[in-house]
């Protein structure tokens, strides 16, 4: 016995059947486990399909909702990447400009050696 003998193959469910079941199960024409027997599917995907038809993801077309709705979904996640890049950015600038000032603190400064080399010519 191979590997192969195990492998089972994926159903593949078209929407009109997914949209056609669950229209039979919100019609209340057949229980869930009716259908579940009948076309050999399990209630799990019984009801995943039918949050998907309610959420309008087993539609043909998606509706001007459902494509604006995953507009938003889209921008507020692109927004809050991009805060969370500015933050970032905002804390780099702010270290940075700490580290120059330390930098700058400990250097001595140029215009008191100009001042002291000039009252040492005179």
């Amino acid at each position: 016995m191979g590997r192969k003998d195990y492998v089972m193959k994926y159903r593949r469910f078209t929407q009109d059947f997914k949209r056609s079941l669950i229209e039979q199960l919100l019609s209340e024409t057949s229980s869930p486990a009716e259908l579940c027997r009948r076309y050999s599917i399990s209630s799990g995907q019984l009801y995943t399909w039918k949050r998907q038809y309610v959420e309008g993801k087993l539609d043909p077309e998606p509706s001007r909702e459902t494509e604006l709705a995953a507009r938003v979904r889209e921008l507020e996640h692109l927004l809050g990447k991009l805060t969370l890049e500015n933050e970032f950015l905002r804390k780099a600038v702010r270290h940075s400009l700490k580290q120059v000032e330390r930098r700058d603190a400990s250097l001595p400064r140029i215009a008191t050696l100009a001042q002291s080399i000039q009252r040492g010519v005179n």
